[in-house]
Protein backbone atom coordinates (compact mmCIF):
# COMPACT_ATOMS: atom_id res chain seq x y z
CA UNK A 1 0.00 0.00 0.00
CA UNK A 2 1.21 3.38 -0.87
CA UNK A 3 -0.42 7.00 -1.03
CA UNK A 4 0.72 10.83 -1.76
CA UNK A 5 2.23 13.04 0.92
CA UNK A 6 -0.74 15.59 0.13
CA UNK A 7 -3.37 13.02 0.83
CA UNK A 8 -1.43 11.30 3.63
CA UNK A 9 -1.13 14.65 5.74
CA UNK A 10 -4.54 15.51 4.69
CA UNK A 11 -5.89 12.77 6.30
CA UNK A 12 -3.96 12.25 9.03
CA UNK A 13 -4.75 16.51 10.11
CA UNK A 14 -8.55 14.91 10.31
CA UNK A 15 -7.76 12.29 11.99
CA UNK A 16 -5.70 14.18 14.82
CA UNK A 17 -8.55 16.93 14.59
CA UNK A 18 -11.59 14.26 15.60
CA UNK A 19 -9.37 13.28 18.52
CA UNK A 20 -9.93 16.56 19.86
CA UNK A 21 -6.27 16.21 21.54
CA UNK A 22 -4.72 19.55 19.35
CA UNK A 23 -5.56 22.96 18.25
CA UNK A 24 -2.91 22.58 15.57
CA UNK A 25 -4.05 18.91 13.86
CA UNK A 26 -2.53 20.25 10.19
CA UNK A 27 0.59 21.29 11.76
CA UNK A 28 0.99 18.34 13.68
CA UNK A 29 0.44 16.24 10.47
CA UNK A 30 2.81 17.92 8.68
CA UNK A 31 5.67 17.72 11.45
CA UNK A 32 5.08 14.17 11.96
CA UNK A 33 4.54 12.46 8.39
CA UNK A 34 7.64 14.91 7.20
CA UNK A 35 10.13 13.81 10.18
CA UNK A 36 9.57 10.13 8.33
CA UNK A 37 10.11 10.98 5.37
CA UNK A 38 13.50 13.60 7.21
CA UNK A 39 12.62 16.60 5.20
CA UNK A 40 11.53 19.80 5.85
CA UNK A 41 7.84 21.02 5.66
CA UNK A 42 8.99 22.98 2.47
CA UNK A 43 9.15 19.92 1.04
CA UNK A 44 5.43 19.36 1.27
CA UNK A 45 4.87 22.03 -0.79
CA UNK A 46 7.33 21.50 -3.61
CA UNK A 47 7.02 17.70 -3.77
CA UNK A 48 3.11 17.08 -2.88
CA UNK A 49 2.65 13.96 -5.27
CA UNK A 50 5.46 12.19 -3.62
CA UNK A 51 4.40 9.00 -2.97
CA UNK A 52 5.33 7.15 0.86
CA UNK A 53 5.69 3.06 0.47
CA UNK A 54 4.04 0.56 2.81
CA UNK A 55 6.95 1.26 5.64
CA UNK A 56 6.91 4.89 5.56
CA UNK A 57 3.11 4.91 5.26
CA UNK A 58 2.62 2.71 8.53
CA UNK A 59 5.84 4.51 10.20
CA UNK A 60 3.22 7.84 9.64
CA UNK A 61 0.17 6.24 11.15
CA UNK A 62 1.60 4.89 14.17
CA UNK A 63 2.92 8.42 14.93
CA UNK A 64 -0.59 10.10 14.06
CA UNK A 65 -2.17 7.47 16.27
CA UNK A 66 0.32 8.48 19.12
CA UNK A 67 -0.60 11.95 18.69
CA UNK A 68 -4.35 11.04 18.61
CA UNK A 69 -3.95 9.31 21.84
CA UNK A 70 -2.48 13.38 23.37
CA UNK A 71 1.08 12.20 22.99
CA UNK A 72 2.60 15.74 22.28
CA UNK A 73 4.04 16.31 18.99
CA UNK A 74 7.83 17.30 20.65
CA UNK A 75 8.12 13.91 22.05
CA UNK A 76 6.79 11.95 19.50
CA UNK A 77 9.81 13.77 16.97
CA UNK A 78 12.00 14.07 20.10
CA UNK A 79 13.57 17.68 19.43
CA UNK A 80 11.96 20.71 19.95
CA UNK A 81 12.71 24.65 18.64
CA UNK A 82 14.04 26.86 21.52
CA UNK A 83 15.53 30.86 20.56
CA UNK A 84 16.53 28.78 16.91
CA UNK A 85 18.35 26.43 18.60
CA UNK A 86 16.74 22.86 18.09
CA UNK A 87 17.16 21.11 21.26
CA UNK A 88 16.58 17.25 22.32
CA UNK A 89 13.54 16.25 24.46
CA UNK A 90 11.75 13.91 25.91
CA UNK A 91 9.46 12.82 28.48
CA UNK A 92 12.06 13.57 31.18
CA UNK A 93 11.81 17.01 30.56
CA UNK A 94 9.59 19.92 30.25
CA UNK A 95 9.05 21.00 26.57
CA UNK A 96 10.24 24.17 26.19
CA UNK A 97 7.53 27.24 25.11
CA UNK A 98 8.30 30.32 22.71
CA UNK A 99 6.47 32.12 25.94
CA UNK A 100 9.65 31.76 27.95
CA UNK A 101 12.00 33.22 25.12
CA UNK A 102 10.49 37.07 26.77
CA UNK A 103 13.01 36.11 29.28
CA UNK A 104 15.97 35.58 27.09
CA UNK A 105 14.86 39.14 24.91
CA UNK A 106 14.57 40.73 28.30
CA UNK A 107 18.05 39.41 30.22
CA UNK A 108 19.89 40.58 26.34
CA UNK A 109 18.67 43.56 27.12
CA UNK A 110 20.47 43.86 30.82
CA UNK A 111 23.78 45.58 31.28
CA UNK A 112 25.89 42.84 32.93
CA UNK A 113 29.06 42.51 33.30
CA UNK A 114 31.16 40.82 30.39
CA UNK A 115 31.97 37.75 32.13
CA UNK A 116 28.62 37.26 34.29
CA UNK A 117 28.11 34.12 36.38
CA UNK A 118 24.54 33.06 35.68
CA UNK A 119 22.99 30.29 36.69
CA UNK A 120 19.35 28.73 35.48
CA UNK A 121 17.68 26.53 38.32
CA UNK A 122 15.77 23.50 37.31
CA UNK A 123 16.98 23.60 33.80
CA UNK A 124 15.01 20.88 32.50
CA UNK A 125 16.30 20.33 28.87
CA UNK A 126 19.00 23.15 29.39
CA UNK A 127 16.34 25.81 26.88
CA UNK A 128 17.45 28.97 28.88
CA UNK A 129 21.15 28.12 29.94
CA UNK A 130 21.62 27.49 25.86
CA UNK A 131 19.98 30.16 24.34
CA UNK A 132 21.80 32.64 26.75
CA UNK A 133 25.74 30.79 25.90
CA UNK A 134 24.54 31.28 22.46
CA UNK A 135 24.00 34.65 22.86
CA UNK A 136 26.91 35.62 25.43
CA UNK A 137 29.72 33.28 24.66
CA UNK A 138 31.73 34.68 28.08
CA UNK A 139 29.40 34.41 30.08
CA UNK A 140 29.94 31.53 32.86
CA UNK A 141 26.60 29.64 32.18
CA UNK A 142 25.66 26.97 34.93
CA UNK A 143 22.40 25.11 34.91
CA UNK A 144 21.34 22.70 37.46
CA UNK A 145 18.53 20.09 38.45
CA UNK A 146 17.54 18.09 40.97
CA UNK A 147 16.58 15.58 38.46
CA UNK A 148 19.13 13.01 36.65
CA UNK A 149 17.34 12.70 33.76
CA UNK A 150 16.65 16.34 33.01
CA UNK A 151 20.61 16.50 33.60
CA UNK A 152 21.24 13.73 31.71
CA UNK A 153 18.63 15.68 28.32
CA UNK A 154 20.58 18.69 29.14
CA UNK A 155 24.11 17.26 28.95
CA UNK A 156 22.93 16.16 25.55
CA UNK A 157 21.84 19.03 24.01
CA UNK A 158 24.98 21.38 25.17
CA UNK A 159 27.05 18.76 23.87
CA UNK A 160 25.15 18.49 20.23
CA UNK A 161 24.78 22.69 20.28
CA UNK A 162 28.47 23.29 21.29
CA UNK A 163 29.72 20.22 18.62
CA UNK A 164 28.15 22.34 15.98
CA UNK A 165 29.60 25.36 17.08
CA UNK A 166 25.74 27.03 18.60
CA UNK A 167 27.06 27.76 21.56
CA UNK A 168 29.93 26.97 24.05
CA UNK A 169 29.48 23.92 26.74
CA UNK A 170 27.77 25.13 29.95
CA UNK A 171 28.07 23.90 33.41
CA UNK A 172 25.58 21.00 34.53
CA UNK A 173 24.91 20.16 38.56
CA UNK A 174 22.47 18.51 39.78
CA UNK A 175 21.41 19.98 43.32
CA UNK A 176 18.38 21.19 44.93
CA UNK A 177 18.08 25.02 44.17
CA UNK A 178 20.94 27.23 45.37
CA UNK A 179 21.24 25.17 48.68
CA UNK A 180 24.54 24.27 47.63
CA UNK A 181 26.46 27.87 46.35
CA UNK A 182 27.92 30.14 48.52
CA UNK A 183 27.12 33.75 49.09
CA UNK A 184 27.34 36.27 46.38
CA UNK A 185 28.15 33.62 43.75
CA UNK A 186 25.96 35.38 40.35
CA UNK A 187 25.20 38.28 38.97
CA UNK A 188 22.16 36.70 37.45
CA UNK A 189 19.79 33.74 38.51
CA UNK A 190 16.84 32.62 36.63
CA UNK A 191 14.64 29.95 36.84
CA UNK A 192 11.43 28.47 35.47
CA UNK A 193 10.09 26.64 37.94
CA UNK A 194 7.52 24.39 39.15
CA UNK A 195 4.44 26.42 39.74
CA UNK A 196 0.87 25.02 39.29
CA UNK A 197 -1.30 23.95 41.84
CA UNK A 198 -1.44 20.23 42.61
CA UNK A 199 -4.91 20.90 42.12
CA UNK A 200 -5.02 22.71 39.08
CA UNK A 201 -7.17 21.20 36.70
CA UNK A 202 -4.95 21.95 33.65
CA UNK A 203 -2.83 19.11 34.73
CA UNK A 204 -5.23 17.14 32.94
CA UNK A 205 -5.57 19.15 29.93
CA UNK A 206 -3.20 19.03 26.21
CA UNK A 207 0.22 18.05 27.04
CA UNK A 208 1.15 18.75 30.55
CA UNK A 209 -0.38 15.59 31.24
CA UNK A 210 2.26 13.77 30.03
CA UNK A 211 4.98 16.03 31.61
CA UNK A 212 7.17 15.41 34.26
CA UNK A 213 4.79 16.16 37.38
CA UNK A 214 8.09 17.15 39.08
CA UNK A 215 9.08 19.97 36.97
CA UNK A 216 5.32 21.59 36.99
CA UNK A 217 3.58 21.19 40.63
CA UNK A 218 5.02 23.05 43.78
CA UNK A 219 3.70 22.98 47.58
CA UNK A 220 1.63 26.04 49.04
CA UNK A 221 -1.06 26.51 45.90
CA UNK A 222 2.19 26.59 43.55
CA UNK A 223 4.36 29.03 45.13
CA UNK A 224 6.79 27.05 47.56
CA UNK A 225 9.66 26.42 45.20
CA UNK A 226 9.33 30.39 44.01
CA UNK A 227 9.51 31.34 47.56
CA UNK A 228 12.84 29.23 48.13
CA UNK A 229 14.24 30.04 45.26
CA UNK A 230 13.63 33.95 45.75
CA UNK A 231 14.80 33.45 49.42
CA UNK A 232 17.64 31.33 48.27
CA UNK A 233 19.04 34.10 45.50
CA UNK A 234 19.73 37.05 48.13
CA UNK A 235 22.39 35.23 49.37
CA UNK A 236 23.88 33.69 46.41
CA UNK A 237 23.38 37.38 44.17
CA UNK A 238 26.08 39.36 44.61
CA UNK A 239 24.68 42.86 45.34
CA UNK A 240 22.96 44.24 42.49
CA UNK A 241 22.25 41.29 40.89
CA UNK A 242 19.26 40.07 39.30
CA UNK A 243 16.34 37.52 39.86
CA UNK A 244 14.19 36.44 37.43
CA UNK A 245 11.73 33.75 37.46
CA UNK A 246 8.62 32.55 35.61
CA UNK A 247 5.61 32.14 36.74
CA UNK A 248 2.01 31.32 35.66
CA UNK A 249 -1.01 33.85 34.52
CA UNK A 250 -2.67 34.00 37.40
CA UNK A 251 -0.12 34.25 40.30
CA UNK A 252 1.29 38.20 39.38
CA UNK A 253 0.25 39.87 42.31
CA UNK A 254 1.20 37.26 45.41
CA UNK A 255 4.75 37.01 43.68
CA UNK A 256 5.56 40.43 43.34
CA UNK A 257 4.57 40.80 47.36
CA UNK A 258 6.52 37.83 48.49
CA UNK A 259 10.18 38.93 46.42
CA UNK A 260 9.38 42.41 47.89
CA UNK A 261 8.97 40.85 51.54
CA UNK A 262 12.65 39.64 50.70
CA UNK A 263 13.96 42.60 50.56
CA UNK A 264 14.55 43.03 47.01
CA UNK A 265 14.31 46.39 44.72
CA UNK A 266 13.18 46.94 41.61
CA UNK A 267 9.95 44.30 41.76
CA UNK A 268 8.32 44.49 38.43
CA UNK A 269 6.73 41.72 36.29
CA UNK A 270 6.29 41.07 32.77
CA UNK A 271 4.06 39.59 30.07
CA UNK A 272 5.00 37.50 27.16
CA UNK A 273 4.48 38.40 23.74
CA UNK A 274 0.60 36.93 24.04
CA UNK A 275 0.35 39.80 27.06
CA UNK A 276 -0.14 37.43 29.61
CA UNK A 277 1.56 37.96 32.71
CA UNK A 278 4.84 35.74 32.63
CA UNK A 279 8.06 36.49 34.52
CA UNK A 280 9.22 38.38 37.47
CA UNK A 281 12.59 40.73 38.03
CA UNK A 282 14.67 42.13 41.13
CA UNK A 283 17.48 43.64 41.62
CA UNK A 284 19.21 42.63 44.86
CA UNK A 285 20.23 45.60 46.66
Amino acid sequence: MSMRLDQLVRNSAEVIAAAQHSDSARLDAELLVLHVLEKPRSFLYSHPESILDANQLAAANYLVQRRCEGIPVAYLLGQKEFWSLMLTVDERVLIPRPETEAIIDYILQLHLPEQASVIDLGTGSGAIALALASEKPSYFVVASDFSEGAIAVAKKNTQQLAANGSCHEITLLRGDWLSAFSENSFDLVVSNPPYIDEQDPHLQQGDVRFEPLSALVSKDSGYDDIKLISRQAKACLKNGGHLIIEHGYDQRETIIKTIEAEGYLNVVDHDDLNGMPRFVTAIKP
